[in-house]
C-alpha cells in the first residue's frame, strides 16, 4: 500500500473544472488521467480524504476510506467516452427497480413497502415515470416511454453526476431513489433506508446478523457522504 508522499494539500481550479494539488502537484487518477470536479466543494471532499492520510511514516493511503476520491477517479478515469452506456445502465435498472417488486407477505412488511415505496413511484409519476408494481417474484415489462424518460433524465447530468447517479442507482437497487437523491428531493441515507426494508425486517423478526449490519452500515455511511455531493453539482 502507498505511503502519504505529501506534506501540503490546496485547491485550485482552470478551465476543466475543480481540482486538489498535493505538494503543488495535480491530483490525478492511477491512470494519469487528471481529475476535474464541477465545483469547489466537492473539490474541498477529495482534499479533506487526502489531509486524514496520517502524517507519519506508517502513514498509508488507503482508497477504501476515500470515497470521493474515487468517484471522481472513476469519473475522470473514462466516463465521458462511456456516458451512452451509464445512461443505459441507469435504464435498465428502472426496468426491474426495487420499487416495483412488493412481497406477497406478511402484512407487516408490504404494508411497510407500501407505505414508503408508494410516495417515490408517485413521485416519479410525476415526472412521466409512470412503472407498474408488482407482489410475483416474474418480472413484469415496464412502459417504454418511462423507460425513455429515465434515460432522458440521467442524461440531463454533467460526467461527473451522471457517474455519481449510477453508483446510487446501483447501490440502492433503484433508479428512482437515486434519482430523487440527485433532484435534492431525497436524503441519501434515507434512500438507503428505504432500499433495505426487506433486509431490516428480517432482523425484526430474526434477530440481527453483526456481520451483516457492519457491512451494511459502513456502506450506508459511504453513501451519505456521496449523497451530499449531489447538493454541489
Amino acid at each position: 500500500m502507498a505511503k502519504r508522499f505529501w506534506t501540503e494539500t490546496s485547491i485550485d481550479a482552470d478551465a476543466e473544472g475543480h481540482f486538489v494539488r498535493l505538494d503543488g502537484r495535480a491530483l490525478k487518477t492511477p491512470g494519469k488521467r487528471p481529475i476535474r470536479v464541477p465545483s469547489a466543494a466537492i473539490a474541498a471532499s477529495i482534499r479533506d480524504e487526502w489531509d486524514a492520510v496520517p502524517l507519519a511514516v506508517d502513514g498509508n493511503i488507503d482508497p477504501q476510506v476515500m470515497p470521493v476520491t474515487r468517484l471522481a477517479n472513476v469519473a475522470s478515469e473514462g466516463a465521458a467516452e462511456r456516458r451512452g452506456d451509464l445512461i443505459a445502465e441507469v435504464r435498465s435498472y428502472a426496468g426491474t427497480d426495487l420499487l416495483c417488486y412488493r412481497a406477497p407477505e406478511p402484512d407487516s412488511l408490504t404494508q411497510r413497502q407500501d407505505a414508503l415505496w408508494g410516495p417515490w413511484l408517485d413521485w416519479a409519476a410525476a415526472r412521466d415515470i409512470q412503472l407498474e408494481t408488482t407482489r410475483s417474484l416474474l418480472p413484469i415489462a415496464q412502459p417504454e416511454a418511462s423507460l425513455d424518460a429515465v434515460a432522458e433524465m440521467a442524461r440531463g447530468h454533467d460526467t461527473f453526476a451522471l457517474t455519481l447517479l449510477t453508483h446510487l442507482t446501483a447501490v440502492y437497487g433503484s433508479a428512482i431513489l437515486a434519482l430523487a437523491v440527485m433532484s435534492h428531493a431525497l436524503d441519501a441515507g434515507e434512500a438507503f433506508d428505504i432500499s433495505r426494508v426487506d433486509e431490516l425486517h428480517r432482523e425484526a423478526v430474526w434477530g440481527v446478523d453483526e456481520d451483516a449490519k457492519a457491512v451494511r452500515d459502513a456502506l450506508r455511511a459511504e453513501t451519505v457522504i456521496l449523497g451530499k455531493l449531489a447538493k454541489h453539482i
